[in-house]
């Protein structure tokens, strides 16, 4: 599913994937979801990139619309609102440790140990995997 307010520029895979994903924030936002298990909105703008408000907002509304998140009302403030990835939005864990490996192989700048980028080398499937259900007992956690 994408946001279908506009047409895509075309059938493409990869184009499809970067009209959803494809800014400076959108993948941010599904990595504190996915690593830091982040799911209020005051949690996801905490960043430590420094998210805009507005910004934010937009990037939810997007993720909601193509379906890898959901908005789901917080068990103790019914005012305030959770964002939870969606079996689709889960699917790209694999994609968020690939930009990983291809980050810590490819710069020195960046904050992977090397072990961690030989340990999902070695094991992609199972580095997926692990990264899962650390995200399940995260929300099973959290209620």
């Amino acid at each position: 599913m994408t946001d279908t307010s506009k047409p895509p520029r075309s059938s493409c895979p990869i184009n499809h994937a970067i009209e959803i994903l494809g800014d400076k924030w959108t993948l941010l936002v599904v990595r504190d979801m996915v690593f830091n298990h982040k799911r209020s909105f005051s949690e996801l703008k905490a960043m430590p990139e420094g998210i805009a408000t507005n910004i934010l907002s937009e990037r939810l509304v997007r993720l909601q619309r193509a379906g890898v998140i959901v908005r789901l009302a917080d068990p103790v403030d019914g005012r305030r609102a959770e964002y939870e990835l969606t079996k689709h939005g889960r699917r790209l864990v694999p994609v968020l440790l690939e930009l990983m490996v291809w980050s810590g192989r490819h710069s020195s700048e960046v904050d992977v140990p090397m072990a961690l980028v030989r340990r999902i080398e070695k094991d992609r499937e199972g580095a997926a995997q692990e990264v899962l259900e650390r995200l399940r007992a995260a929300e099973r956690a959290k209620g």
